[in-house]
């Protein structure tokens, strides 16, 4: 009887429902923060039932854990090719500036999320692991840039890459009024020093 008969799932369309309600859970976060947000929450974010929710992620824990993955890697993947693509070893290093600031609004609302999940990673184990392979993703980026000032000692290099870039993420967050075309300079001038290129106008 068809009345009887399991629905078929078109994996397209199921692809594209699931990031449609990650994308809601993301804003919800940077809204509600990763502590306070609920299934509620996302699901009025999404215009979607709770149950909704549950039967493509089974719970909030699982919902939340893959925004994560998705936004992480997301931020990764764009910026491994915005690099790869750039023909020159300064346009690889302005590309990589460019997507760790992209947009004011972006910036903000990735750092906040990525800056909330870290400090409820520090107190779950299961988050922790999630966050260690989203900056094993970051690290073979920096990796690449590292090496445009050779082999030697890029890994210490790529460490103090990162740092630069979240050491200005947190001044962002705290500023009333970011300029950022400012936050892209200030980075610009850190990773040119860490690689031992001369500054922009020496250049």
């Amino acid at each position: 009887m068809l009345g009887g008969m399991a629905r078929k799932v078109n994996p397209i369309q199921d692809r594209a429902r699931r990031a449609a309600l990650e994308k809601a859970a993301y804003l919800a976060i940077y809204e509600r923060g990763y502590a306070g947000v609920t299934l509620a929450d996302i699901a009025a974010h999404a215009g979607v039932s709770r149950g909704t929710l549950v039967y493509h992620f089974g719970s909030r824990a699982g919902l939340l854990a893959a925004v994560m993955r998705r936004f992480s890697r997301t931020i990764a993947v764009a910026t491994r090719r915005a690099v790869r693509l750039s023909g020159t070893p300064e346009g690889k290093l302005r590309a990589y500036v460019d997507n760790q600031f992209y947009g004011l609004v972006n910036t903000r609302r990735f750092y906040t999320v990525s800056l909330d999940f870290l400090a409820a990673a520090t107190r779950d184990a299961d988050l922790m692991t999630m966050q260690r392979a989203f900056l094993a993703e970051s690290l073979a980026v920096d990796l690449e840039l590292a090496r445009l000032a050779g082999s030697a000692g890029a890994e210490g290099r790529a460490r103090l890459l990162r740092a630069i870039v979240e050491g200005l993420s947190v001044r962002f967050l705290a500023d009333p009024d970011p300029d950022l075309a400012l936050y892209r300079a200030d980075c610009m001038t850190g990773l040119r020093a860490v690689l031992g290129w001369p500054p922009d106008d020496a250049s």
